[in-house]
C-alpha cells in the first residue's frame, strides 16, 4: 500500500466533501480504538475544524484513558482540533429505567448506548454546521455488518470504509498515532465487561479479511482447514444476517394503476 498517497487521497476527499456541502468541519466520536483515532487524525489533516467527543457510558477505564490520550495527542499536533467530554452514563441509566424490564437485554442496551452517542454527535454537528465522520472500516461496514444501525452506523460520510482493518493499522502507524491505541485489542466499547470484538465475533480481523477476500475471489473450499471453514461460516452467517444494515432501506413501490 502507498500509505502517504492513500492518506493524501482520503484527506482531499474529506475536504472536498465538506467544501461542497458548505460545512465547517467534522465531529468524530472517540472510543479509544484504532478506527476513531485514524478517522479523527485524517479529518484534522484537512485543516478544517474538528471536534472530538469522548462520550463515556459505564466505560472501562482503559478505553477511556486511551481515548483521552489520543485526543490530547491530536490537539498538540493540530491547532484546528477541539474536544468535549460528554458524560452519558446517567442519561443512559435514566433511559434504561424507562424501558420495560423485559426488553433490557444486553444487546438491546448495547445498541441503545450507540444510538445515544449518535444523537450526541449530531447535536454538536447541527449546532456547529459540521459533518459526522464515520469510523467503520471495510470489514465492519460491508463484510459482517458489525455496527449498530442508526448508532455508529448513523453518519454523514465514511472516510475509512474502503480500508481493511490491517490497512487501518498501517495508516495509523504512518501517522504516528499513539502506541496505546495501536496495541489495544479492538473493541466497540458497548459492554461494561470490556469484551473485545474478537470475543463477540469469534474470529480475528485478520481471519475476517481472509474470508472476505476468499469469497470475493470465489476460491475453491475443498482444501480449507477446519479453522478456515469455521471462520468462513462466521463471516457468511453475519454477512447474511446483517444485510438490513448494509443495503438501502427498502421502499414499497406503489403500482401506477393503484394510484390512478
Amino acid at each position: 500500500m502507498k500509505k502517504k498517497e492513500v492518506i493524501d487521497h482520503i484527506v482531499a476527499w474529506l475536504k472536498d466533501y465538506s467544501d461542497k456541502s458548505n460545512t465547517s468541519g467534522f465531529v468524530v466520536g472517540i472510543s479509544g480504538g484504532i478506527d476513531s483515532a485514524l478517522t479523527s487524525t485524517l479529518c484534522a489533516k484537512t485543516g478544517k475544524q474538528v471536534i472530538c467527543l469522548n462520550m463515556p457510558i459505564l466505560q472501562q477505564k482503559a478505553e477511556y484513558d486511551r481515548g483521552h490520550e489520543h485526543i490530547g495527542w491530536l490537539k498538540k499536533q493540530y491547532g484546528n482540533v477541539s474536544s468535549h467530554e460528554v458524560e452519558l452514563t446517567q442519561t443512559f441509566q435514566a433511559m434504561e429505567q424507562t424501558f420495560p424490564a423485559g426488553i433490557r437485554d444486553w444487546l438491546t442496551m448495547a445498541n441503545t448506548r450507540a444510538r445515544l452517542r449518535m444523537t450526541t454527535l449530531y447535536a454538536f454537528a447541527c449546532h456547529h454546521k459540521m459533518l459526522v465522520a464515520g469510523t467503520g472500516n471495510k470489514v465492519e461496514d460491508f463484510g459482517i455488518g458489525f455496527f449498530t444501525k442508526y448508532g455508529d452506523g448513523g453518519v454523514d460520510l465514511s472516510p475509512i470504509a474502503g480500508l481493511m482493518k490491517s490497512e487501518v493499522f498501517m495508516l495509523a502507524q504512518e501517522l504516528g498515532i499513539v502506541d496505546s491505541i495501536r496495541a489495544a485489542k479492538p473493541t466497540d466499547g458497548l459492554f461494561s465487561d470490556g469484551r473485545s470484538d474478537e470475543d463477540q465475533i469469534g474470529a480475528t480481523y485478520d481471519e475476517l479479511e481472509w474470508a472476505m477476500t476468499f469469497l470475493e475471489n470465489r476460491q475453491d473450499t475443498s482444501q480449507l482447514s477446519g479453522r478456515q471453514k469455521t471462520v468462513l461460516e462466521i463471516y457468511t452467517r453475519m454477512h447474511k444476517a446483517n444485510q438490513h444494515k448494509m443495503n438501502p432501506i427498502p421502499v414499497c413501490e406503489i403500482p401506477k394503476e393503484l394510484k390512478s
